[in-house]
C-alpha cells in the first residue's frame, strides 16, 4: 500500500524522478509568476507615491513663486516710500533683471562646458585600452 503525505499525494520516497521534477518546474513557475506579479505591485505603489510627491512639489514651487511676487512688491512698496512709485518698481525690475541676466549667462558657460554630450574622455580611453591590447596581441 502507498503512503500518502498531509496533501494526499504519495510520499516523495515513492514518486518517480519524472513527477518530483515536473512538480519542482510547476512550483518554480508559481513562483516566479508570483514574484513578478509582487513586483508589479510594489513598482506600482511606489510609482503612485512618487507621482503623488512631485505633484506637491510642483505646488509648493508655485506657492513659493507668489511668495517671491509678494516679497518684490514688498520692496516696490518700501522704495517707493524714497521714490516715486513708478522708480521704485524701474529699480527693483531692472535689479531683478540683472540677476537674470547673470545667471543666464552662467548656465551658459556650463552648458558649454557640457557639450557636446559625448563621452569624449571615455572613447579616447577605450581607443587607448584596445591599441594596448593590439600591441600585446603582436608580441
Amino acid at each position: 500500500m502507498a503512503t500518502m503525505d498531509g496533501a494526499g499525494q504519495p510520499d516523495a520516497q515513492e514518486r518517480s524522478s519524472g513527477e518530483l521534477v515536473k512538480e519542482l518546474a510547476e512550483q518554480v513557475s508559481v513562483l516566479v509568476k508570483d514574484e513578478f506579479r509582487l513586483a508589479r505591485l510594489e513598482v506600482k505603489s511606489k510609482g503612485k507615491q512618487a507621482g503623488i510627491g512631485v505633484g506637491m512639489m510642483g505646488g509648493g514651487g508655485l506657492i513659493a513663486l507668489y511668495g517671491v511676487g509678494c516679497l518684490i512688491a514688498c520692496a516696490i512698496i518700501g522704495i517707493s516710500h524714497a521714490v516715486a512709485a513708478w522708480l521704485a518698481a524701474l529699480i527693483v525690475g531692472a535689479a531683478l533683471l540683472a540677476v537674470a541676466a547673470v545667471a543666464a549667462l552662467a548656465g551658459r558657460g556650463r552648458l558649454k562646458r557640457g557639450t557636446p554630450p559625448v563621452p569624449t574622455e571615455t572613447a579616447e580611453s577605450i581607443k587607448a585600452d584596445v591599441e594596448q591590447i593590439k600591441e600585446r596581441a603582436r608580441r
